[in-house]
């Protein structure tokens, strides 16, 4: 059972994994380099719990301490209880859930053997620095089907916490990798037996609707940063072109929103007439 400790001062040491929450370069420098990661919300707290995260300590406020008695009871980590406004001014904002876990990373694992354990369908993306992003394609691919996520090298810390958040934890049920050259490492990819459908707006790409006519397996869907989306070397490394179809003058979808409608597509396909 966790020992429920008392804090009143902002500055004890013993708070050090939750200081600075709101400070993203700070955290890119200090979770992976000391192994953590901060997992915020009671669903979120459960579900890096049950995909086997082994937790460091747990920052609660007072009326979460009922709420989280179970997870309390079953780990051996300290559980720090802080006021709402001492949970603040540690954090850098206003805990709205009232529940913050410092977890331990895990190893990830590596690219090719990711691709080797069965997945069919799987998501690349390049250059996907924004955090918001990373969590809402997580999510979508968990919901949609897809069975893996390769990071290229650029990619944000799909643990960052806000990505976590996004994806409501489903970062940790899609396995996920970085591959350590770009595009080089696309050839893994190929050579594993996956078919790269590089996602674009651009006029010259296949339809979605022609390309994934129904549900697709071995297939390797490349998103691309918003914005700019995939750079030309990508696009040259990819066996074809795919584009969702736009109506009323739209040009593009918001990487998150186009990846949910992608991963339905190869994952699911449409019923043929």
């Amino acid at each position: 059972m966790a020992d429920l400790i008392t804090v009143d001062d902002p500055d004890d040491p013993r708070l050090r994994d939750y200081t600075g929450l709101t400070d993203v370069e700070l955290r890119r420098r200090r979770e992976p380099a000391e192994g953590l990661f901060i997992a915020e919300g009671e669903k979120v707290i459960r579900r890096a719990r049950q995909a086997g995260y082994e937790m460091r300590s747990m920052l609660l406020t007072a009326k979460w301490v009922d709420v989280m008695r179970d997870v309390i009871d079953g780990i051996p980590a300290p559980v720090y209880v802080v006021s709402p406004d001492l949970a603040e001014r540690v954090t850098g904002y206003h805990v709205h859930r009232g529940a913050l876990a410092s977890m331990r990373r895990e190893p990830l694992p590596a690219a090719d053997e990711l691709l080797r354990d069965a997945a069919r369908r799987v998501v690349v993306m390049e250059g996907v620095n924004d955090h918001t992003n990373i969590g809402a394609i997580f999510r979508s691919a968990a919901a949609l089907g897809m069975d893996a996520v390769l990071l290229s090298p650029d990619c944000a810390d799909p643990l960052y916490r806000r990505s976590v958040k996004v994806s409501m934890g489903a970062v940790f049920s899609v396995p996920y990798a970085r591959l350590e050259t770009w595009p080089k490492g696309l050839e893994a990819v190929r050579e594993a037996g996956f078919r790269l459908l590089a996602l674009t707006p651009d006029e010259k790409a296949t339809s979605i609707d022609a390309a994934a006519p129904h549900r697709l397996e071995r297939v390797a869907l490349m998103l691309g940063a918003e914005g700019d989306g995939l750079t030309t070397k990508a696009l040259m490394a990819a066996d074809e072109w795919v584009r969702i179809p736009m109506a009323h003058g739209v040009d593009s979808l918001n990487v998150g929103a186009a990846a949910a409608v992608a991963f339905y597509a190869v994952a699911t396909g449409r019923p043929q007439p």
